[in-house]
């Protein structure tokens, strides 16, 4: 019966997506609150606030690549490995293309920030479905899930370069993998050893995109830290507690 209810309400929520009119992204999107340069660099603090994802992404790439023992310790199944090694490999590259976009925003500077961000939350919900639901169904469903989220971001640029742009299928893989990790955690209560860590996760999430909302508003305070400066650290905390989930699986 959980299985049923899962399918069916990834299905509603889906159809409701598309149900509406496409969601085009808003004209001032790249216009950053906090644009002060250092040292020459470009919109300095929204660039460098992009380390702690390689340092986390790093660590949580080691974590999940030890020997056969930990290998023991971290996965009932090893397969599972793989959809973290997705995570924290897009954290990784979540890095790289954000502060490429940061440097000099644009759209199409853009699709690599989204890109890796992508599979990084493919990575995350297959992990989950895999450790939670069923590892068969994990693995019928990694595969695909990455393909989706590279698609959800070439389907984005595409209409933004045709003149109609619609996020709709990113917003999906974005704000959806996260509705379904939040489904499974309600479903699938007696299998909680990590619960503690994936709801401060998206906790730390859900904090990232309130700074994010909040960029200017947060930056018209003394002039100190931008919300987008913010939003990076608290979405990078979002992956920390993933990683310490498994560190303490890990001993």
């Amino acid at each position: 019966m959980r299985h049923g209810v899962l399918v069916l309400t990834i299905i509603v929520a889906g159809l409701a997506v598309f149900a509406m009119p496409p969601v085009a992204q808003g004209s001032a999107y790249h216009e950053m609150a906090d644009q002060r340069s250092f040292l020459g660099l470009p919109n300095a603090l929204n660039v460098l606030s992009n380390l702690p994802f390689a340092f986390i992404g790093f660590f949580g790439l080691v974590a999940v690549t030890g020997d056969e023992r930990r290998q023991r310790l971290l996965f009932r199944d090893r397969w599972v490995r793989w959809p973290y090694l997705a995570l924290f490999g897009g954290t990784v590259l979540t890095a790289a293309g954000s502060a490429y976009y940061h440097l000099a925003p644009s759209n199409a500077r853009l699709v690599w920030d989204r890109l890796a961000m992508a599979i990084g939350f493919a990575g995350l919900v297959t992990a989950v479905i895999a450790e939670r639901v069923s590892a068969r169904a994990g693995r019928l469903l990694f595969g695909p899930l990455v393909v989706l989220g590279i698609a959800s971001v070439a389907s984005w640029y595409w209409t933004e370069l045709a003149g109609r742009g619609d996020l709709r299928l990113y917003a999906l893989v974005q704000f959806g993998s996260l509705f379904v990790v939040v489904m499974i955690l309600l479903l699938y209560r007696e299998r909680d050893s990590g619960t503690p860590y994936l709801v401060a996760g998206l906790l730390a999430y859900g904090v990232a995109k309130v700074c994010e909302l909040a960029d200017q508003p947060i930056f018209a305070r003394g002039h100190i830290v931008s919300g987008h400066t913010l939003k990076h650290v608290a979405a990078a905390g979002d992956v920390a507690c993933i990683a310490a989930m498994l560190r303490t699986r890990g001993r």
